[in-house]
């Protein structure tokens, strides 16, 4: 390959994974082959590759994963300041995507936030300089965190503003009376002047960052066209004197300036509201807490907790970490954080969680996370990346928004220029293209998708529903059937043995001590009913699981089988009198498990799990919304079917094994159901993976959490129809919003043009689409789940 010019665009990419001269040889013919690339070179000790070209990024990491390397990369989430509309998003991102090593963008104008995926070592530095060269800013931390530094400074401003365009707004009220309460013309210049360069400024050098940029926004609409109804007014009253005052347009300036300012005021007032889930999850943790030294109590920093500290916590306080209660017995109220109205009783052993309260005991806790690796801390993550995705609907209002404002100045010019061809004077003509760029203001257009999304998984992080992304939304829409896994999920998960039946010649002392010893130590959930049940039993060798069937060892010389019916039939043992009791026992919707020594059942094991309170009302609720419902289960037939008719289930699937899941999920896909799988297990998480929308219990394993786009805070199910209401809630309001926002415009923009919208009127317009946008979206923040009376 011949050696690329130095001209090239020039990316350091670091890649791990290399060991040898052979590494990077892989690397450099994997990235050479890449089109767009000149050249690379890649040295393995210092594990970057110098690549030459024009080849995106995301390509190049994908060519190195695919030779089998990896480039590792950071995210960042940096406040953006200047923005201003839809089109200033779609701006932003190109200008953040051109900065080399960034491989995804996602803006938020109602957060005022970026969200970036980049290769390490992309320094936040090139972010900056990216947005200060297309008319934004970088807001630092600092300043992001304080409490809306600008809102005194927007709030005086805009009292200003009132008080300056009082006199016009009395004088407009006067006219349709006949009633002259206008001010003189030299004096609606003296109070249009601040208002339209002073107050206004803040559009006129936004404008001009973008123009500079080569860039159309918002701010260049409007300074343009209070710009032009001061400049008109000014020419007419230099040339005709103050006797034609009733002919100027500074009242048309000033108040569409006033309205602007007022409705960026409430439009902020409104992106705080909707925000407020965000700060009130974050508003849940101490400032302080009292730790255990040297058997004193101590009060300490909260941030200063380390894993392995002992804290108490008093009546009435809130737990300061994550942990498990070592002493005490209290109940916690953990409303707030899953919303769970009803006190949850903790004991030694019990997990606690950042925020919740003690309510009536002192708790001693064992710190077990702290600071971003607690409950309170990842909800507030996962609520942050749901509000910050874009649903799909936005790459259509993107493609709207790039080409917005050069569209409109170019409307606006072709109605100056059509009504100065009609016969129309200047003033006229000037008046209506002035018109034409107020009313067609694009703010409620950005807004009104992240609103959207911000009140709806606001109101769901309310009720104990996390939303992972949009894409969790959009797919909700179509689900036809709703899977339940059963143990853990749709039963309290906490079996206890409800009958024992031995085979003649054993006790039930001898079947409880051989079927404890191999149970010792297991964490499934019959295996602790059976040593809940068997007190002191012998150790057990030669231990083997069996997955999906049961587990077999040694106990006291004899080698022992202890699982399910799955297992009985595949020893080929002779269960003999015991078949009957197990029919008897499946009827009751009971899970069996058979004690099995080489060709002969020793024991029937029966157990009971207890249906989740919550169980009945998800089935009903689904069952209201058009959902068919499934059940997964392990269990034989007969039991999983008696669950089922408990809780008015439509479908079984039983004698499940775990990677059978996903195969039931992929038969119901078949058939042409949508399915949203609800689990709560590591087995689970194909399953969850498989659906079209997987719904994880976060009470059960992070595995399961991660490979759902849903997870409910509480072990609930009744959350389920509960979560798909809000995401339906959730769609829909981003559709209704979208159809307000281009509404305006599609109204208001020939209305303008054929002259029968002022600019006053048109100023008001424009301030109310933004407004009613996010009004819009702050009643789905009232969304609560039905039955919750908080």
């Amino acid at each position: 390959m011949p050696e690329a010019p130095l001209s090239e665009p020039r990316l350091l990419l670091p890649v791990e994974g290399m060991t040898c001269a052979a590494c990077a040889l892989r690397v450099r013919r994997a990235l050479t082959a890449v089109p767009g690339v000149a050249s690379a070179e890649v040295n393995p000790a210092s594990g970057q590759a110098e690549v030459r070209g024009t080849a995106p990024v995301g390509d190049l990491a994908v060519a190195v994963a695919k030779a089998g390397y990896r480039v590792p990369e950071v995210t960042f989430d940096l406040g953006v300041g200047g923005m201003t509309c839809a089109s200033c998003v779609k701006r932003v991102e190109k200008a953040l995507s051109r900065v080399p090593g960034v491989l995804e963008v996602s803006v938020n104008l109602a957060t005022e936030r970026a969200h970036l995926r980049a290769v390490a070592g992309t320094e936040e530095a090139a972010l900056a300089a990216a947005l200060t060269r297309a008319g934004y800013r970088l807001v630092a931390a600092s300043e992001a965190a304080a409490e809306d530094p600008g809102a005194s400074r927007e709030k005086r401003d805009l009292l200003l503003a009132a008080a300056l365009t009082a006199p016009f707004l009395v004088g407009m009220v006067g006219l349709p009376f006949g009633r002259d309460w206008m001010p003189g013309g030299w004096w609606q210049a003296v109070l249009a002047t601040p208002v339209v360069f002073v107050l206004g400024a803040r559009f006129w050098r936004a404008g001009w960052a973008g123009a500079r940029a080569g860039t159309g926004n918002m701010d260049q609409l409007v300074a343009i066209g209070t710009g032009a109804a001061w400049g008109l007014s000014m020419w007419l009253l230099l040339r005709h004197g103050a006797a034609h005052a009733h002919h100027l347009y500074f009242e048309a300036a000033a108040v569409v300036v006033f309205f602007v300012l007022l409705g960026k005021w409430l439009e902020a007032r409104a992106k705080r509201a909707t925000g407020a889930a965000i700060r009130a999850l974050l508003g849940l943790a101490p400032r302080t807490a009292r730790r255990i030294e040297d058997g004193a109590e101590r009060e300490v920093p909260a941030a200063a907790l380390v894993v392995g500290d002992l804290v108490v916590v008093r009546p009435g306080e809130r737990i300061p970490a994550d942990g498990e209660v070592r002493e005490g017995r209290s109940g916690v109220d953990e409303s707030a954080l899953t919303g769970e109205s009803r006190a949850v009783e903790k004991e030694p052993g019990a997990k606690v969680a950042t925020g919740t309260i003690a309510l009536d005991g002192r708790l001693v806790i064992e710190v077990r996370a702290v600071g971003g690796e607690t409950m309170l801390a990842r909800v507030a993550a996962l609520v942050a990346a749901a509000q910050a995705s874009r649903a799909p609907v936005q790459k259509l209002v993107d493609r709207v928004s790039a080409i917005f404002v050069p569209v409109v100045l170019a409307i606006a010019a072709v109605t100056l220029a059509g009504w100065l061809l009609v016969g129309a004077d200047a003033e006229t003509a000037i008046i209506t293209a002035v018109s034409v760029l107020v009313i067609a203001c694009p703010c409620a257009l950005g807004l009104a998708t992240p609103a959207a999304i911000m009140a709806g998984t606001g109101a769901a992080a309310r009720a104990g529903i996390l939303v992972r992304d949009v894409d969790a939304i959009e797919r909700a829409q179509g689900v036809t059937l709703v899977a339940f896994d059963k143990t853990g999920t749709l039963t309290e998960g906490k079996s206890r043995l409800a009958a024992l039946h031995a085979a003649e010649g054993v006790t039930a002392d001898d079947a409880l001590r051989l079927a404890g010893a191999l149970q010792a130590g297991s964490e499934h959930p019959l295996a602790r009913a059976v040593v809940a049940a068997s007190g002191a039993v012998p150790p057990a060798a030669d231990f083997r699981a069996l997955p999906g069937r049961g587990v077999e060892g040694v106990v006291e010389g004899r080698r022992i089988a202890l699982g399910s019916p799955r297992l009985l039939a595949e020893s080929g043992a002779d269960a003999g009198a015991l078949v009957a009791a197990a029919d008897a026992e499946a009827a009751q919707g009971r899970s069996l498990a058979w004690l099995i020594e080489g060709d002969r059942a020793l024991a029937l094991f029966a157990f009971e799990d207890a249906p989740k309170p919550g169980a009945v009302a998800a089935i009903a609720g689904l069952r209201a919304m058009g959902i068919r419902t499934a059940m997964l289960s392990g269990d034989i037939r007969a039991a999983a079917e008696g669950v089922a008719a408990q809780l008015g289930i439509d479908t079984v699937a039983a004698e499940v094994l775990p990677d059978g899941k996903v195969d039931a999920v992929a038969a119901w896909q078949a058939e042409g159901a949508r399915v949203a799988m609800v689990g709560d297990g590591v087995n689970d998480a194909p399953a969850l993976a498989k659906a079209e929308l997987g719904i994880a219990m976060g009470t059960g394993t992070d595995v399961a959490i991660e490979a759902a786009g849903i997870t409910l805070l509480r072990g609930d199910p009744a959350l389920v129809p509960a979560a798909i209401e809000v995401a339906r809630r959730t769609h829909a309001k981003i559709r209704q919003n979208l159809v307000w926002a281009f509404g305006y415009n599609v109204v208001g923009l020939p209305l303008a043009a054929f002259g029968m919208l002022s600019p006053v009127v048109a100023g008001a317009a424009m301030a109310a689409s933004s407004v009613s946008v996010l009004t819009s979206a702050l009643l789905l923040a009232r969304w609560r789940p039905k039955g919750d009376a908080r």
